[in-house]
């Protein structure tokens, strides 16, 4: 079993007006096979604690430790924490014009194994992975999230995910932008992983209605950077109920 520890992580981003704190304190421990969902209202930190996990630029870890068994991965290189085991579906994937799909996820693959996977299996992978997500299989032929719409970038996301196996995945609001039956699908997707492999997964969203597809094992409760409260399934549902209204920020 592997262990996520975050410790005590603050971040801050630059802003015109010098360092803006995002992160005050946050503590949070997720373990192989675990579903934590993160919900809080917009500006709360919830996207900031997925991309300093990630080792995005933009922040700066200003204090705490995030400890994949016992290994700072926030002074591993951005390559270097995906090849720990780390994995980040953005909520925005970015387009690459002239990198097809296959040949991205087959470089994504070598990176991450430190070895090309054998092409005839691959190609099996590859397939029987897109048709669980209802993909075409033309989709592999077409140029990273080029055109694509906002559902084929998030199973697109997921599908990442399923071929490159890792111990823990942030999940960054990969329900938004989705109709109804993409994120079924989508989340379809991500409990196939979650069973397959055993990740530990970070599941950050504004709404319940992927809940009702993934089953979290814990929820929290962000705001003003920090987690405000924590719980199980019931605390989502008295969420939806009754908004984020309840919570005053806390600190300063």
């Amino acid at each position: 079993m592997s262990t996520l520890e975050i410790k005590n992580l603050h971040v801050s981003v630059e802003t015109t007006d010098g360092p803006k704190p995002i992160l005050r304190g946050v503590d949070l421990t997720i373990n192989s096979g675990e579903i934590h969902a993160i919900m809080g209202p917009n500006g709360s930190g919830k996207s900031t604690l997925a991309y300093s996990i990630a080792g995005h630029p933009k922040y700066t870890v200003t204090d705490g430790e995030v400890l994949l068994d016992g290994e700072n991965i926030l002074e591993m290189s951005v390559d270097e924490r995906a090849r720990a085991g780390m994995f980040l579906a953005m909520q925005y994937p970015v387009e690459v014009p002239g990198v097809t799909v296959s040949n991205f996820l087959r470089t994504a693959k070598t990176a991450i194994d430190g070895e090309a996977p054998a092409l005839r299996t691959w190609v099996k992978d590859v397939n029987s992975a897109m048709e669980k997500l209802r993909m075409d299989p033309a989709f592999a032929q077409r140029d990273v999230n080029h055109g694509f719409s906002g559902g084929e970038k998030k199973r697109h996301e997921i599908l990442q995910m399923g071929l490159l196996r890792p111990r823990f995945a942030v999940l960054d609001e990969t329900d938004s932008g989705l109709d109804v039956d993409a994120l079924r699908v989508v989340s379809e997707g991500v409990n196939a992983v979650h069973s397959d492999v055993g990740s530990g997964i970070l599941l950050i969203t504004h709404y319940t209605r992927i809940l009702k597809y993934i089953d979290p094992d814990f929820v929290h409760v962000f705001v003003d950077g920090r987690v405000a409260e924590q719980g199980g399934r019931e605390l989502a549902d008295r969420l939806e109920a009754e908004g984020y209204d309840r919570f005053s920020p806390v600190g300063a």
